[in-house]
């Protein structure tokens, strides 16, 4: 596993520096948005830290990773609390934070005994994870081990400077940001602190599947005044698509008949390669709903933008209406029940 890869003594570094970084509590007075960078050296990518464990119930250093991470978790934070949980999950990133023994898994437990490593008591267990859009939290590749062993060695140097000048972290302009960077000094790597912007990432297309002979023939079709609502959510239940791999959370596409909150369609689909061409499967998969039961409906309602989105050219195309509401009371009845058979 690539995991493996890593030695010992790199092992031994990145539980030396979480096992620092744990002593001094850096959260005890910084806030998850007191945000700094850190260059990856072996990418040049920036990292982007966030200090988590102000209230005292769960202690993490998280690492946004580029521009992507970073703007992703600044929309996570901006959105309030209605925000679905699985949106943090999406965000690329790395954590190291600090459990229960139970919570480790027997990979985390083997890796602390071979280092002779002892802890005890609640949250002082270091755990290490990778966090890639649809995926389970994943113990650390060699790359991502190595990256957020420096990670935590600069947090180390930053954290305390940060309580004694809190003006440390103040952008100067709204998309610059304080990134540590390396630099080699007489033979010896060397850090220091750099203003940089960091501008929004360009989004990233979404290529649109789509079988035209069904579109079409759907055109064919009087039009309905049946009124549907949609969603698209995580499906909480992972599965390991191939063995050794990591597992994904599929997502699932569900549709239902709002006057009798009869199911129409449940749609999974699978986040790999990438959410993007997962969600360019979206417009297909509810064509050929339409085509199975033989309806072009008189309106749609769904409650993400993102999924508002997805279907407009396919409201334009078919003649239907397309609303946006957080009120979606029979499918979230619909939800609630199927969820319910598999949690």
């Amino acid at each position: 596993m690539a995991e493996n890869l890593l030695t010992l003594e790199e092992w031994r570094r990145l539980y030396a520096a979480a096992i620092s970084v744990k002593e001094i509590a850096p959260w005890e007075w910084m806030t998850e948005t007191d945000v700094f960078g850190v260059q990856n050296l072996e990418t040049g990518e920036p990292g982007f830290v966030s200090v988590m464990g102000l209230l005292g119930e769960h202690y993490s250093i998280a690492v946004y990773l580029g521009a992507k991470g970073l703007y992703d978790f600044w929309d996570f934070e901006g959105a309030g609390p209605s925000t679905p949980a699985e949106r943090l999950i999406e965000i690329p990133q790395l954590q190291a934070s600090f459990e229960d023994r139970n919570v480790l898994r027997g990979k985390d437990r083997e890796i602390i005994k071979r280092l002779g490593l002892k802890f005890r008591g609640r949250q002082a267990w270091p755990m290490f994870r990778s966090y890639r859009p649809g995926f389970l939290p994943w113990f650390l590749e060699a790359e991502e081990a190595r990256f957020l062993t420096v990670v935590l060695e600069q947090v180390l140097d930053v954290t305390p400077r940060f309580r004694e000048d809190p003006s440390l972290l103040k952008p100067v302009a709204g998309e610059s940001y304080l990134v540590r960077v390396s630099r080699q000094k007489d033979g010896a790597l060397s850090w220091e602190d750099r203003i940089m912007d960091v501008p929004p990432p360009e989004p990233s297309p979404i290529p649109i599947a789509m079988d035209v002979r069904l579109l079409e023939s759907l055109k064919r079709l009087p039009k309905g005044k049946r009124k549907i609502e949609a969603d698209f959510f995580m499906f909480p239940n992972p599965v390991r698509e191939e063995k050794g791999a990591r597992p994904v959370f599929p997502y699932m596409l569900l549709t239902v008949e709002s006057r009798s909150g009869f199911i129409l369609g449940t749609e999974l689909l699978s986040p790999d390669p990438s959410l993007e061409a997962m969600w360019g499967l979206i417009p297909l998969n509810i064509v050929r709903q339409f085509a199975r039961f033989g309806i072009v409906p008189g309106e749609v309602t769904v409650r993400s933008e993102l999924l508002f989105q997805l279907l407009q050219p396919l409201a334009e195309e078919l003649g239907f209406r397309l609303r946006q509401s957080n009120r979606l009371r029979s499918l979230d009845a619909a939800k609630e029940s199927l969820l319910g058979r598999f949690m």
